[in-house]
């Protein structure tokens, strides 16, 4: 049997992504239409309806008709732009591999006019709806404060990266973004699969599983997909780590001094804070493990750059729980909330909220190298004309 090349692997990727991407598309563009007419058709209910039960989806949606009424018409922009962003995402991947760079860019500022109108439309709503009036609770809404404020900066930073010349910012920013946006279709593929792991459990309860890990899942894929592209060994001025073992060191100490406050506070609640620990640590320990292990690989293998980017992004990682922690007193005293959902809250938005640092982190590790190696072509140009001027 053929081993798989990692550009296959890299099709098969942007292949199944695309598909749930236009998939998903007339699910997001059509599921609040009910709200606004009823009995018009929402796919997404359907589907929900056939793979669950009819009684899952309804007793979850029927708590929704008040908090949306106030805000229809910003959710229903917000859904059916989101619904295009969804064919934007795989458009822009096709026009970049086939080297088409004025659709590229034409349809890069449709793509980033659209997540500006979107999110302003879910930002209406949010300003709009108590923490606690949102689906499933406060923690959720805080979930998607941090995700919307995450995909406006990450697309903010993609395009100053590329009126700024750097290509490979670029790429990353928007992959991040894009990420962030797919939290979206990847939820509802979690309403539908967590009830065969966790039966009998009502669907609110299930998107507080899945929100336990959902931004720090498609953070972890930005990066993969952003690794898998840049094969450049090394960068011209990177030189020292920005990330080195004494950084690590202090970054594992406070993370685990974070996560062991995080895992008894769970423990505290009995199964529901289980629960939620476990739909944490899972994912939070295979994002670690693959991280450590391509920090250590490519350290051996002698690329340098990928391995300051592993780096970084572990350090993050690691740091990730320590914001959890912090943030959880805050939301606790704040906003009013239980200690659980507080918690919880913390510990969903921390790796997402690390790792949108880190990017940036990278991304001021390339530009001061950039900067060095400038620096170093200035010096070795003014001593050589310094060496070359006649002596009077």
């Amino acid at each position: 049997m053929r081993r798989l090349t990692g550009t296959t692997w890299r099709r098969v990727a942007v292949i199944a992504v695309s598909a749930v991407c236009v998939g998903y598309a007339p699910i997001a563009m059509t599921e609040l239409w009910p709200y606004a007419r009823p009995g018009a058709p929402a796919f997404g209910e359907w589907i929900l309806g056939h793979m669950v039960s009819p009684r899952y989806v309804a007793d979850a949606l029927a708590t929704r008709i008040e908090p949306y009424r106030h805000s229809l018409v910003p959710l229903i922009a917000h859904s059916v732009l989101g619904g295009l962003l969804m064919l934007l995402g795989p458009a822009q991947v096709l026009t970049a591999v086939r080297r088409r760079a004025r659709l590229h860019r034409a349809l890069g500022v449709v793509f980033a006019v659209t997540v500006y109108a979107s999110m302003a439309g879910a930002a209406v709503y949010l300003a709009r709806t108590a923490p606690e009036d949102a689906f499933s609770g406060a923690a959720f809404w805080i979930v998607l404060a941090t995700i919307l404020v995450g995909t406006v900066l990450s697309v903010t930073f993609g395009v100053l990266s590329a009126v700024g010349g750097h290509p490979d910012l670029h790429q990353r920013w928007m992959l991040l973004c894009y990420a962030f946006l797919l939290t979206a279709p990847l939820l509802r593929f979690e309403w539908g699969g967590l009830p065969l792991i966790l039966p009998g459990l009502p669907m609110t309860e299930i998107n507080r599983v899945a929100t336990m890990h959902l931004g720090s899942v498609v953070a972890f894929g930005a990066l993969i997909a952003s690794r898998s592209l840049d094969r450049r060994r090394t960068i011209a001025g990177v030189t020292r780590s920005w990330a080195p073992p004494p950084v690590l060191a202090v970054a594992h100490l406070a993370g685990a001094a974070a996560l062991f406050w995080i895992v008894r506070s769970c423990l505290d609640f009995g199964a529901p804070g289980r629960r939620l620990l476990l739909a944490y640590l899972l994912p939070y320990a295979a994002t670690y493990a693959v991280m450590a292990f391509s920090a250590l690989r490519t350290g051996r293998e002698g690329r340098l750059w990928a391995r300051e980017e592993w780096r970084l992004h572990w350090a993050a990682l690691c740091l990730a729980p320590v914001l959890s922690a912090g943030a959880a007193p805050l939301f606790e005293r704040t906003l009013r909330l239980d200690r659980l959902t507080a918690v919880s809250a913390g510990a969903a938005i921390g790796c997402g909220a690390l790792a949108t640092a880190a990017t940036l982190v990278v991304s001021l590790r390339v530009m001061y190298a950039r900067e060095v190696r400038k620096r170093a072509a200035l010096t070795g140009v003014t001593t050589a004309a310094r060496l070359s001027t006649p002596v009077s």
